[in-house]
């Protein structure tokens, strides 16, 4: 039986239901607001990873993948963790799984900070009984229709950035067995994104997964002299094994070239309404900080933002996130004074940290974990996020397409929101004939009152909880709209989609918000999801 099934189910501050309780993963507790975990006396301790002393001289290495694993202490139950720097070129998550089910393992929970379009296998793990649980920031592909056609058993847990990295830290998410991508690395598990054949540039993921795992193998297709050098991302004392490997990953899969700015009319106007409102808003002065995406529309606010700061003679104090090469080139040209980058974008990055003093490399518990001494998210004045569709509230869907399925990733949508005092979301009005804006989304991953403002090529919505930001766009003149006109405007042009048809009764996914609170649930895709227009 599903374990989605017959859940006792609450409603929390949005009104959505989430279970109190899923047989093989627990109890949870309903959200309240974005900060209701600064008002609570619940703080738990930070787990520690076990100490193993090793004798002098120890040697870690070893190129067979069956030898790693059985010297790890895995087990039938246990949990396993990746990155996903590698992204689309990753080789490591294939590999793996693969000498597990051929060693006849079973019943593993797979934590990877998330999972991409390369991962598709990990479906048949799910069917052959290899892989039983799945904690993740994505589910796209196979993985994620798998997921929506109720496959396992046991609800997926999707998680942002910040909050994996909280679970990590406090115990909530285990990890026996953590095996690590390594680009580059030394024969005593020093290793770096910066350098070798697969080079990926930041490792902040990584960083999170070797301090608290209990067993932490490096594998790496570039093994060189120790100590490696000139940086280090993951230090030698917090690494067990370094497996060699023929290759990790496919470089031209990992980054296709640098990401460049959207030449389409449509994003481009979507991004002067984001940068206008920006302006207006008055947080671009001396000191500011900033992240934006690297799509296309995102890197075009970019743009406008490094135009208005060489104008105005303005530098920010830092960039941070994911960092895609035209950041990098803001900080080469004088705009920002750092780049604090938890992720590298494109192929420009890459190997920026080791010219590039500035260019800092943290991990993903400094990036956004809320339950710690002070994540950088929570000093973001301006960020630009990117969203599938977003409702009346302003809720935002970043997970779950039209037809139900669930196609996407929480990343660090919701922290940077959480933590900027300015988080604008772009995206164009409609796509493929379907509206952005839905009276209510299909799946909450970041709440609407984290949301300061929708920006379309049609307009700009602001919440009417910013009553400040509406004022100060008003008087630019910019053509801020209300979110439900807007709505009722784009849909006389599109029609209504039907609704996707759901098995009400089939819990298949919970979305954690960052502070581990339940913002919402996904429920297996009915026999016929509904795409028509009315």
């Amino acid at each position: 039986m599903n374990a989605g099934q017959n859940l006792k189910m609450v409603k929390n501050a949005l009104g959505r239901e989430v279970p109190v309780e899923i047989p093989g993963l627990g109890k949870f507790e309903p959200y309240v607001s974005p900060f209701d975990y600064l008002g609570r006396a619940l703080f738990r301790t930070q787990e520690t990873r076990p100490i193993r002393p090793r004798e002098p001289r120890h040697d870690k290495v070893t190129d067979d993948i069956r030898k790693a694993v059985e010297r790890s202490g895995l087990e039938n139950g246990m949990t396993i963790s990746f990155h996903h720097h590698l992204r689309n070129g990753d080789a490591v998550v294939p590999a793996v799984l693969k000498a597990l089910s051929e060693m006849g393992f079973k019943d593993l929970s797979l934590a990877p900070s998330s999972l991409s379009d390369s991962h598709d296998m990990v479906a048949d793990y799910f069917r052959n009984g290899l892989v039983t649980r799945l904690f993740s920031s994505g589910a796209r592909g196979e993985v994620g229709r798998a997921i929506s056609a109720g496959e396992l058993d046991i609800p997926v847990v999707l998680r942002s950035h910040g909050g994996r990295a909280r679970a990590v830290e406090q115990g909530e998410m285990p990890i026996d067995v953590a095996f690590l991508a390594a680009p580059l690395c030394d024969k005593y598990g020093n290793m770096t994104g910066s350098g070798g054949r697969s080079a990926c540039g930041s490792l902040g993921y990584a960083q999170v997964d070797a301090r608290h795992a209990r067993h932490v193998i490096a594998v790496t297709d570039s093994l060189t002299d120790y100590p490696l050098r000139p940086r280090i991302s993951v230090p030698q004392y917090l690494v067990d094994q370094v497996l060699v490997v023929d290759s990790i990953g496919d470089p031209s899969k990992i980054a296709t070239g640098a990401a460049r700015i959207s030449r389409n009319p449509v994003d481009l106007r979507i991004a002067r309404n984001a940068f206008d409102l920006i302006a207006a808003s008055g947080l671009l002065t001396n000191g500011c900080s900033f992240q934006v995406g690297a799509g296309g529309a995102s890197l075009a606010v970019a743009a406008y933002v490094k135009d208005y700061m060489k104008e105005n003679r303005i530098k920010g104090a830092f960039g941070l996130g994911g960092m895609s090469g035209y950041m990098i080139e803001m900080l080469e040209q004088g705009y920002f004074e750092a780049m604090l980058d938890v992720q590298s974008f494109d192929s420009a990055v890459t190997d920026s940290m080791t010219r590039n003093p500035n260019h800092i490399e943290i991990d993903a518990s400094c990036y956004a974990n809320p339950f710690n001494k002070g994540c950088t998210a929570h000093n973001l004045d301006i960020v630009v996020l990117a969203a599938l569709d977003i409702d009346v509230d302003f809720n935002v869907d970043i997970q779950t397409g039209h037809d139900g399925v669930l196609r996407g990733a929480i990343g660090g949508h919701p922290d940077t929101a959480a933590g900027a005092k300015l988080a604008v979301v772009v995206a164009p009005s409609f796509r493929g004939g379907v509206p952005t804006i839905k009276e209510r989304v299909t799946t909450v991953c970041t709440p609407g009152e984290t949301i300061d403002a929708f920006v379309t090529e049609r307009g700009i919505c602001v919440n009417p909880r910013r009553e400040d930001l509406l004022a100060s766009a008003r008087a630019a003149r910019l053509p801020v709209k209300d979110i439900r006109e807007l709505k009722e405007e784009v849909e006389k042009l599109t029609g209504v989609p039907d609704p996707p048809e759901f098995d009400r009764s089939r819990v298949v996914a919970v979305i954690e918000n960052r502070d581990g609170t339940l913002l919402d649930t996904a429920r297996a895709v009915g026999p016929g999801p509904g795409r028509g227009l009315v």
